[in-house]
């Protein structure tokens, strides 16, 4: 009882920090979080990035729409206002969704296929682009697709340079 704090009625041992964080895992499982997991972040991450992005945008076209037709004032501001909201929410909406289809594509990827690999983000990031860009027609369709396989691959090349030199056979 000598150990009890005697403010708070606990053993203080109970209060101690540890070096390195712990994370409720179940036994055996892997010690990482998986596509859906990592999907939340993703979605999240991409809506903010694309709110700060068009609303900077927008408060770049605002000022110089606004300064071409000479508004000044109360009426000025609530132009760059209408512009910044417009914007943001526009690119917020559009980048939300392209991460929403990608991680989509990623999940249904991964647990098909039992293994969360390159494989899998190469195809993911190609399907969005198609999928995402399919009601332009084929052209644009291959267009998206293209783009999302280019940044597929530059993601994996920065992130994943081991995997990608066993998987084509360099070693050094």
């Amino acid at each position: 009882m000598g150990s009890l704090s005697p403010y708070l009625n606990i053993d203080p041992n109970y209060l101690a920090i540890d070096s390195e964080p712990q994370f409720i895992m179940p036994d055996g499982a892997n010690q990482h979080r998986g596509r859906f997991e990592l999907a939340f972040s993703q979605i999240g991450g991409s809506v903010c990035v694309g709110a700060a992005v068009g609303g900077t945008m927008g408060l770049y076209t605002g000022l110089k729409e606004t300064k071409v037709a000479q508004i000044t004032g109360p009426v000025r501001r609530t132009q760059l206002l209408n512009f910044i909201t417009k914007r943001g929410a526009s690119s917020a909406q559009s980048l939300g969704v392209i991460a929403l289809i990608y991680s989509a594509f990623g999940v249904v990827l991964s647990k098909s296929r039992g293994a969360d690999d390159e494989i899998n983000t190469l195809t993911a990031a190609t399907a969005t682009g198609l999928l995402y860009k399919s009601s332009g027609g084929w052209k644009k369709a291959l267009r998206g697709g293209g783009v999302g396989l280019g940044l597929a691959v530059a993601y994996c090349l920065i992130n994943s340079r081991e995997n990608v030199k066993k998987i084509l056979g360099i070693s050094r």
